[in-house]
């Protein structure tokens, strides 16, 4: 069976998984433990456990797509919105796994009993096994620490000016169960999803880049839909793979750009954040290039109780894993779709 590893986080990842876990594929997802926003941050702050929601995430889109399964994905995906000084804006399944690992002992045996209760189809990996803070350098020379801040930045700091550095204390080495993944890889995909905190955050953990090196897997890059102010601001799509290429030593093998154009009244809600639609100006000089149309024209709504920003447009679940299938079954004519 092909082995594919997906390294991110958040709803990126969610769309992503939700999307090849429909194909006859090995799924590895491998997961930031950097995230500190939100009912996440809180839970790690006062637990002292990895961030769950990007586990989440995960394991609630490899879980069956089936009614009976319907129920709990729900649920664990369920944001709470009342309870001002307690429950309000906690997400069920970010609660449910804290409790778990209290139990067990293990945020491993956590995810290992959650993979279980929500029979999803393959893995989900913390790409370290304990949680690190992220930091970002600026053109200016100013530093933002922690995840949060860098997604959300203060309102002093200029979101237009370019990270020029990217790192994470502690420096704790990549996980060794995720390293035999990613080594026994066929493919690597990098996306959808913030480019420096879900992407990029893990690839400046100790001993990725060079993981990833001696794994014979090809990589595929997904590229974002729009820019973030505070992180990709005026980046054009080669700007965000030059990002890729210059923490990975190398460029990805694959390219897959979005080439449907975004409804008018998405982009005037992300205009008023200084957010616009990712320029395709990629050529075909070092990576081969993906063009098709993988977009949800409709507006995501944003549930009651979540404080963090969310992404207001995101790519098809079902689109983009069919060009992804679609590249692995010209490489093999073998692959059963």
């Amino acid at each position: 069976m092909i082995k594919v590893v997906t390294i991110g986080g958040g709803t990126g990842t969610h769309t992503l998984l939700a999307g090849l876990k429909n194909y006859h594929l090995d799924l590895t997802a491998v997961v930031t433990v950097a995230d500190s926003g939100g009912s996440t941050g809180r839970l790690r702050d006062e637990f002292g456990h990895l961030p769950p929601g990007d586990f989440r995430m995960a394991l609630t889109a490899l879980a069956p797509s089936d009614r009976e399964a319907k129920l709990l994905r729900d649920l664990f995906l369920y944001r709470f919105n009342k309870g001002e000084k307690g429950l309000k804006g906690h997400n069920f399944g970010n609660l449910f796994l804290t409790a778990m690992a209290d139990v067990l002992g293990s945020y491993e045996k956590a995810i290992s009993y959650t993979s279980r209760i929500l029979r999803i189809k393959g893995k989900v990996l913390p790409i370290t096994e304990s949680p690190v803070h992220l930091f970002a350098k600026y053109e200016d020379g100013s530093v933002l620490e922690t995840e949060a801040v860098i997604d959300e930045p203060p309102k002093n700091h200029n979101g237009k000016q370019r990270i020029t550095k990217l790192w994470v204390e502690p420096g704790y080495p990549i996980a060794k169960d995720t390293m035999d993944a990613i080594l026994s890889a066929d493919y690597i995909v990098l996306g959808p999803g913030d480019l420096y905190t879900s992407i990029l955050a893990n690839l400046v953990v100790k001993g990725v880049k060079n993981t990833i090196k001696k794994s014979n897997a090809k990589i595929m890059y997904v590229t974002n839909l729009v820019t973030k102010y505070g992180q990709t601001y005026d980046f054009s799509a080669k700007d965000h793979v030059e990002e890729i290429a210059k923490y990975l030593d190398r460029y990805p093998d694959y390219v897959f750009v979005n080439k449907e154009e975004l409804p008018q009244r998405i982009l005037k809600e992300y205009k008023k954040e200084e957010d616009f639609p990712v320029v395709d100006d990629l050529t075909n000089d070092d990576y081969e290039v993906v063009r098709a149309s993988m977009l949800v024209p409709k507006m995501v709504k944003k549930p009651s109780g979540d404080v963090v920003r969310r992404s207001l447009i995101r790519h098809d679940p079902e689109r983009l894993a069919w060009e992804i299938v679609k590249v692995i079954k010209e490489a093999d004519l073998s692959f059963k779709l």
